[in-house]
């Protein structure tokens, strides 16, 4: 077991009893009305999500074999345009939705409920080989990612005397992603402003194989993708805080902590029982699926909230 699962399988047992009422909050389980249920329930969006939305899909199927899940990523803006012209049933997004974006739902009359799934943080890695590297600042992220940046910062000597002459190599999220704009908007305080000469893409594994492959390479993506690429690639600290199980829920990971979403079509889960069914299925067992998945799970206070959430649903 790695040590992020460890870490995971640590969580306090109230976290675990405190899961249990979501059964009793948010209805009858999966388990319970979904029997003989069929057909599909069709999910879009954050490429960080993705992997737990995955999880969900595979642990349902031991419950409903007959419901297909598909989960596609485009992004979270790229989801949010599919959602909100209605061809999904479920969002998956690592930010929260955009005014425009919810306008744009709500002229197409789709009607939706946000629902916080799990927790993530946002890891800053680098390549194996680095060894000066280890602990970043935010001002020194921001030097290396600013948009004034372009053609001026191009090695690490750049960031820091002390570094060495290696040449930075720049990966990371693309313009469709939460992942992006969440960065961007952490580290250069505005979302979308970032130097144009790294290489983006929705593909969060791309960005590992970037990384992996230049010894000055440094990349950004959800930390579910570091435990998963452990031989490949290696997070920093940012401010003296290693990004960790902990450290995303006790708030220490600033500013790369956030919590992730799904976002449910009102009337896919009243009118397809098989979307009903699947979302109370996610909710109920959002802990355990974080588990699997290598995410954080919710809190105490957001499985409450969750729970909520999902009532309102019914």
């Amino acid at each position: 077991m790695n040590s992020k699962a460890r870490k995971i399988t640590g969580i306090s047992a109230s976290l675990v009893a405190a899961a249990l009422l979501l059964t009793a909050c948010g209805g009858q389980s999966a388990g319970g009305d979904g029997e003989g249920l069929s057909g599909p329930v069709v999910a879009d969006g954050s490429s960080t999500v993705a992997p737990l939305a995955e999880a969900a899909a595979d642990q349902y199927r031991d419950v409903e074999s007959g419901v297909n899940v598909t989960v596609a990523t485009s992004g979270t803006g790229g989801g949010f345009k599919a959602f909100c012209a209605g061809e999904t049933d479920i969002s998956d997004a690592s930010r929260p939705i955009k005014d425009e974006e919810a306008e744009e739902c709500a002229a197409n009359g789709i009607e939706f409920t946000e629902i916080v799934i799990a927790n993530d943080g946002l890891a800053v890695v680098v390549n194996p080989e680095n060894d000066w590297a280890d602990n970043l600042t935010v001002e020194q992220l921001n030097k290396i990612w600013a948009p004034e940046s372009e053609g001026v910062v191009m090695s690490w000597a750049d960031v820091d005397p002390s570094f060495p002459d290696v040449p930075l190599a720049l990966f990371g999220a693309g313009t469709d992603s939460g992942t992006f704009d969440y960065f961007t908007d952490a580290i250069n305080g505005e979302e979308g402003a970032i130097r144009a000469d790294y290489s983006p893409s929705e593909d969060d594994n791309i960005t590992v194989q970037g990384v992996a492959g230049a010894e000055g390479g440094i990349g950004f993506f959800g930390l579910s993708y570091v435990e998963e690429n452990a031989d490949a690639i290696k997070a920093v600290e940012v401010e003296g805080v290693y990004p960790t199980v902990e450290t995303v829920q006790d708030g220490s990971y600033t500013p790369l902590g956030r919590p992730l979403f799904i976002y449910v079509a009102n009337a896919s889960y009243t009118d397809k029982p098989q979307v009903k069914a699947f979302v109370d299925f996610f909710v109920e067992n959002a802990v355990s699926i974080a588990e699997a998945a290598l995410f954080v799970p919710l809190t105490d206070e957001q499985i409450t909230t969750a729970a909520d959430e999902l009532a309102s649903l019914g």
